[in-house]
């Protein structure tokens, strides 16, 4: 099904309430290969819900449906010297398909940010407001397209990031922001992880303004530990020394500027590509040594991003492994990437602890009772 207006929405919610059957939310299907395989479930496409219904740059505000390729999106505001500060990526290229297909819908569902969400925040942070359909068949408004709005419960901190599992959005507000104008990066090599981690948290807390930090382990080469900067010329340039003056006591500063620097953060959107399984692990930032020290010896290969707080792992060993080694840290491990037979074994999120487990349930509930979006996906 792939309605093109919000009531074909509702009725499509509607039809699968009174047949008893699930349904599949999906955008342009670029994150379709996460989660156990729901062959039964039928999809509600969203990709007919596409276009920009309202932009006013003078206030940092987007409104658009959820359908519009995220691609179009980030070409629209870059064009008004503005950005998705969440810094979403595609998915598509991490799990086997061209990038293209992501849409800014499936982006804010699955909570996607990259590299600058150290600095800039998640999507949750910047959906102001939005339209939806619960599993009632039912429409509703939540938010609103004010940035201080403190009316009504806060639903768009719980739609972003939870997947097509508690109501179809059909419209969503976002806040944009200024498009820094110069990014440079700093980089250390030879760094051993905890090291690493121990510099990124430094430079942290200092007042250079980091806006991204990462850690890529020795592979072929020498390990490098990055710190990106992004701003105004003269203040980056400053920034910058501050960041070289912090380096310099661990090693050679390596300057990655303009192409350089676009492309070496580039990498991070499709980590460790060349593995089968690829999990996401988040941990307290000090504490990504340890899992990375744990898994290393049963062959898998990882990298730092946000300073240590996010481990990407590539691992075809034991599933219990990344999640004991996870849980060990007081973190939690996402299987991103499998083979299908895998998928339908291992659950893609980490077990809740049980309170949790029953306050997810009941919030499920409250939005879909009949279960109308309980695929079996997660």
């Amino acid at each position: 099904m792939r309605p093109t207006g919000e009531d074909e929405v509702r009725d499509a919610i509607a039809d699968a309430i009174r047949a008893g059957t699930t349904l599949d939310i999906r955008g342009g299907g670029s994150k379709a290969a996460i989660g156990a395989p729901r062959s039964e479930a039928r999809v509600l496409d969203l990709s007919g819900l596409a276009g920009v219904v309202d932009y006013d740059p003078a206030e940092l505000v987007l409104t658009v449906r959820p359908g519009t390729p995220l691609a179009e999106v980030e070409a629209l505001v870059a064009g008004r010297g503005q950005r998705l500060a969440f810094d979403p990526f595609d998915h598509g290229p991490i799990l086997g398909d061209v990038a293209g297909a992501a849409t800014i819908g499936g982006a804010v569902a699955a909570g996607v940010a990259g590299s600058l969400r150290l600095s800039g925040g998640a999507p949750r942070d910047h959906l102001l407001g939005l339209r939806a359909v619960s599993g009632r068949a039912e429409s509703f408004v939540a938010g609103a397209k004010v940035v201080k709005n403190v009316t009504g419960y806060d639903l768009p901190k719980l739609a972003a990031g939870s997947w097509g599992r508690l109501f179809a959005i059909t419209e969503m507000t976002l806040k944009v922001l200024p498009r820094p104008p110069i990014a440079a990066t700093r980089a250390v090599e030879g760094l051993d992880p905890a090291a690493a981690v121990k510099v990124m948290a430094a430079a942290m807390g200092s007042p250079a303004e980091v806006g991204a930090a990462a850690y890529l382990p020795a592979g072929d080469g020498r390990s490098m530990m990055a710190l990106r900067l992004l701003g105004f010329g003269p203040s980056v340039k400053a920034r910058c020394r501050m960041i070289e003056q912090l380096l310099g006591e661990h090693g050679a500063v390596v300057a990655l500027d303009g192409e350089e620097d676009a492309g070496w953060w580039e990498r991070l959107r499709a980590p460790l590509e060349t593995s089968t399984a690829l999990w996401r692990v988040n941990v307290p930032p000090s504490s990504g040594p340890a899992v990375a020290a744990t898994l290393e010896p049963h062959g898998a290969r990882w990298l730092f991003d946000w300073a240590g707080g996010l481990v990407w792992v590539a691992f075809d060993g034991d599933p219990t492994l990344v999640r004991e080694a996870a849980a060990k840290v007081g973190g939690h491990a996402m299987l991103v990437r499998a083979p299908e037979a895998m998928r339908a074994k291992v659950p893609t999120f980490h077990p809740p602890a049980p309170g949790v487990a029953a306050l997810e349930e009941r919030v499920r509930r409250a939005f879909d009772p009949a279960g109308v979006f309980e695929t079996g996906r997660f």
